[in-house]
């Protein structure tokens, strides 16, 4: 199996029904009470893709991309409309809106983060799929243009010089999620009109 840098079409992915899923079990005791506990640390990316009505040649390019990737065999990239950028839905953008660390000195790679906060809580996301061309960072709310490079195959950033001792690095992007087919199998349906649909493309994250 391997990984492709390609993105699924966005004009087929828009639209979407899906998210985040997590795996808690809980036990019920004799007394009524119950004891929970979370099999995943992290929450994994599910997604269904309803097809409607296209072109035959519009069929033809998801059956393309399908076969291309040997079914669930490799991986891909794909758009969550829902969840896409480091700021909020409404915002730009910008070089501050995610810390991904406290320069030391010493330490000159940084991986990407999106944190997610309510209330006293948080959990962080580590970004592997950035979109090219998106990533901003910046050096104690400074933006820095030039002395990092990026990884958009892990997400990982490179400084050409270590960040000193207790500086803030922050970051914006855009990002993929990576994903695979969780089927097998396309239900195609095309009728004289040279129109049909794929009722169902379900996409399942990759943790990686």
């Amino acid at each position: 199996m391997a990984f492709h840098e390609v993105r699924f079409p966005d004009n087929i992915s828009r639209g979407a029904r899906g998210g985040p899923e997590r795996r808690t079990q809980i036990v019920e005791l004799a007394s009524g009470d119950e004891e929970r506990n979370a099999s995943w640390a992290n929450s994994r990316r599910r997604y269904d893709v309803a097809y409607g009505i296209r072109r035959a040649d519009d069929l033809a390019s998801v059956v393309a991309f399908f076969e291309a990737r040997n079914g669930r065999l490799h991986g891909f990239r794909t758009k969550d409309w829902a969840d896409y950028k480091s700021s909020r839905p409404s915002q730009a953008v910008a070089a501050t809106d995610q810390p991904i660390g406290t320069g030391n000195g010493a330490v000159t790679t940084f991986a990407l983060l999106k944190r997610y906060t309510s209330g006293a809580q948080s959990w962080t996301r580590a970004i592997a799929k950035p979109v090219a061309g998106s990533v901003r960072l910046a050096l104690n709310g400074v933006e820095q243009m030039i002395g990092w490079s990026v990884d958009t195959t892990t997400g990982s950033v490179t400084f050409t010089a270590p960040p000193g001792a207790g500086i803030a690095i922050t970051a914006g992007f855009e990002f993929d999620v990576p994903v695979r087919f969780d089927s097998d199998t396309l239900d195609v349906t095309l009728d004289f009109e040279r129109l049909g649909s794929i009722t169902s493309i379900p996409l399942l994250e990759i943790r990686r």
